[in-house]
């Protein structure tokens, strides 16, 4: 087990140094930059626009900058904000805890909704339950997230006013139970559009696995010996699906952080994902690089917890490594 360890700590640390590698260049490469603004204005001399550029690093050949950069991220220093002046650390710290709120909520809302439909489906092929089902994942699946987002604004805010329009909380400030109700208040729309574009896919992928597990020769003897639908899907079907629903799961966890960036554009929520598209738009590259690394630390993480989780539930690979 240590040998593997070892392996995967190679493995993230070798992966994580090709993508940033990638991720400099593409980005530095990618039309206008963060003076691009100043270099169109008469009044700004050219020699102001070389001195910003010798303060914010940009006089440099790409791979110093990139050397600069990397050195810093090795004793974890994302760099300084361009836009703001504030160390990208702690732009990420103000802002990830509400992004991580909205998303490991909605993740796990998905997850439960989507086991539990799936498993049912799956149990009730070609029944009325099944065909809803069916056709309500499929609404899931192909519905648009910022048109979904939009028409719960018009009908529900707008028209009806039952939640807020945007933003986290109140113009008027509450204090205590009354701020925390107050945010989740705010938050029921952005979480509600997450999950129901988020479920249809998985209940699908879910009740089509638990279709091949019925079909197995141990599900027959299993109904054979006139074992009930609970215990089928305790002791047959749920043990069967952690597998698979352990992959999905560490492949989940990129979308923790990135996958806000339209949601929170249009609620203005100011987490993340907004803060992504503002740095994209401000070509603020030590912001843009911060959430990259992050994001990108969280997919193989999130891909070697899960091969470790499978490799804790198959005994036999366990003697095998």
């Amino acid at each position: 087990m240590k040998r593997i360890l070892i392996k995967k700590a190679f493995y993230l640390v070798g992966m994580l140094f090709l993508i940033s590698l990638i991720s400099f260049f593409a980005i530095h490469l990618a039309p206008n930059s963060f003076l691009a603004a100043g270099e169109l204005n008469p009044n700004i001399t050219p020699e102001t626009i070389a001195h910003l550029k010798a303060i914010y690093g940009l006089d440099k050949p790409l791979w110093q900058q990139y050397l600069a950069w990397i050195r810093a991220l090795m004793h974890f220093d994302f760099g300084v904000s361009f836009a703001s002046g504030k160390p990208v650390i702690d732009e990420i710290a103000e802002r990830i805890g509400i992004t991580l709120g909205i998303n490991l909520s909605a993740m796990v809302l998905i997850f439960v909704l989507a086991f539990y439909l799936g498993i049912k489906s799956a149990m009730r092929q070609d029944s009325l339950f099944d065909r809803i089902v069916k056709n309500f994942s499929l609404i899931s699946f192909s519905m648009p997230s910022f048109y979904l987002a939009l028409l719960l604004i018009l009908f529900l805010s707008v028209q009806l006013h039952l939640f807020p329009i945007a933003g986290l909380h109140s113009l008027e400030p509450k204090k205590g139970l009354a701020y925390y109700l107050d945010v989740a208040w705010h938050l029921v729309l952005p979480i509600f559009v997450v999950v129901f574009v988020g479920f249809g896919s998985l209940v699908q992928y879910i009740r089509s696995l638990t279709l091949e597990i019925l079909k197995s020769d141990y599900i027959f003897f299993a109904k054979a010996r006139n074992i009930g639908d609970k215990d089928l899907v305790k002791y047959f079907i749920i043990p069967n699906l952690k597998p698979p629903i352990i992959t999905m799961l560490g492949l989940s966890l990129p979308g923790i952080i990135g996958g806000s960036v339209i949601l929170e554009s249009i609620f203005s929520i100011n987490g993340m994902g907004l803060l992504f598209y503002q740095a994209a738009m401000a070509r603020d590259y030590p912001v843009i690089m911060g959430i990259l690394i992050i994001t990108a630390f969280l997919t193989l993480l999130g891909n070697i917890l899960a091969d470790l989780a499978l490799l804790w539930l198959n005994p036999y690979a366990r003697r095998q490594s």
